[in-house]
């Protein structure tokens, strides 16, 4: 996935186990990650280990099977009507969740959602009609949405689950105690319609696992994270500073209290953290990373300590967000499009603001 040091197949297929054997019983993969390669690997893992003693999330969305990668834009989504109408959405959706399961040495999931949509797929009810089939064969038990790659579509979420709530059992999203919006504004939506909450970048870049190192950190030449703005790590360390006396309070970690924040949201039921080797002499093993999150505790923080984070990590503003935005007038992205008047009408009803 391009961040910190590259992995061995033998080193990734061991951190697995150590997530295992560390307490850990939820293990997400994209079909798209590595282009089958992880679920290959993670399969390899969890060979022999007994199913029922763990949940397996898997992500379909882009075509790498017939799309052509189109540079950074990445595989097209299958929902691309150069690939496909309404028509193909079961058969597509039927083999990419047949390749994935082989792949994972497992005949069904627990959570399958819908990796990186584009507009369809927030809107199609074909599409939705089509995972809620792969449901009905035994492919998965739930299914679930997962905006991305980036932040934002958080009309388009709401909006999705006015559609199709009653078949969304689950929503990925990116939140964190740096990132507490959008997605603070859409979870009490999401918690409206039943629909709980996986929130990952819960380390935001690193950030919180506490091994970056400060200001003067170098990162591996090719890291995803060298297109951030010039300074986020400093930035991003100041205010986490400011958060540790909280952590200290009840003797977490960085990465245990920013996943405890997250959990302690109404919704927000599983964190799913991005583990990283850093490069560099002093970078912590990602094997301790692994066992220190598995050591987690069973623990909330009160509404006035949620808020009093929040107010610290305030990002309000900060970026612009992928998805429907007044900012466009055509779809020159697929993951950028023009705001629909029906989504504008959805943020004034749920009071959501109009600043999109």
């Amino acid at each position: 996935m391009h961040f910190g040091e590259t992995l061995s197949e033998e080193r990734f297929i061991g951190c697995i186990e150590t997530a295992y054997d560390s307490g850990v019983r939820t293990f997400v993969t994209s079909d798209v990650y590595g282009n089958g390669k992880a679920d290959e690997l993670l399969g390899r893992a969890l060979k022999g280990v007994e199913r029922s003693s763990y949940s397996l999330v898997g992500m379909i969305g882009h075509d790498f099977y017939e799309g052509q990668r189109q540079g950074s834009r990445g595989y097209p989504r299958f929902t691309d009507p150069e690939l496909r109408g309404p028509s193909g959405y079961a058969d597509f959706i039927q083999m990419a969740c047949s390749k994935e399961l082989e792949r994972c040495g497992t005949d069904h999931f627990d959570l399958l959602m819908l990796h990186n949509p584009d507009e369809l797929g927030y809107t199609s009810e074909p599409l939705w009609q089509a995972l809620q089939g792969a449901r009905e064969q035994g492919l998965t038990r739930l299914l679930g949405i997962a905006p991305g790659p980036a932040n934002g579509f958080s009309l388009d979420l709401v909006g999705c689950l006015e559609r199709f709530g009653e078949w969304i059992d689950w929503s990925m999203l990116i939140l964190n105690p740096l990132e507490p919006w959008p997605v603070g504004l859409t979870l009490p939506i999401c918690e409206q319609h039943g629909v709980k909450v996986m929130t990952r970048v819960v380390d935001y870049g690193g950030v919180f696992h506490d091994d970056l190192g400060g200001a003067d950190h170098v990162f591996k030449p090719g890291d995803h994270r060298t297109y951030r703005p010039e300074g986020w790590v400093q930035h991003g360390m100041e205010k986490a500073d400011r958060m540790r006396p909280l952590a200290e309070k009840y003797g977490l970690s960085l990465i245990q209290f920013a996943s405890i924040w997250n959990l302690s949201h109404p919704a927000v039921e599983s964190v799913v953290p991005t583990f990283i080797q850093e490069a560099g002499d002093g970078a912590r093993l990602i094997e301790d990373k692994i066992r220190e999150f598995g050591k987690m505790p069973d623990l909330r923080f009160t509404a006035e300590e949620v808020e009093s984070i929040r107010q610290i990590g305030d990002n309000t503003g900060c970026m612009s967000l992928k998805g429907a935005s007044k900012r466009h007038a055509t779809s020159e992205r697929p993951d950028e499009w023009p705001m629909r008047e029906d989504l504008l009408e959805l943020a004034e009803r749920n009071g959501l603001g109009d600043a999109w």
